[in-house]
């Protein structure tokens, strides 16, 4: 698999089983609770392409993998 750029992530924090981004990255709305499912969750953990919806904006991110702190996407979502 090629590596994944850290232009690719997005930071979560995590509270018991609710996944949570300080920011949205698609529409700058702040403390973004996601429904993202556990199962999910330990898809991403487990390098298995997962989709999340953002509530916030409806916005969709492809989750390649999730790491202790980031999730890696397919597509650019900080600025270089």
């Amino acid at each position: 698999m090629d590596v994944i750029p850290f232009v690719n992530t997005w930071p979560y924090e995590r509270l018991f089983n609710d996944i949570y981004l300080q920011t949205c990255p698609l529409c700058g709305e702040e403390n973004v609770l996601t429904n993202m499912k556990k199962s999910d969750f330990n898809r991403a953990r487990e390098n298995i392409k997962t989709n999340l919806i953002l509530p916030c904006c409806n916005g969709r991110l492809t989750i390649l993998e999730a790491d202790e702190d980031y999730f890696w996407t397919d597509k650019k979502l900080r600025k270089d």
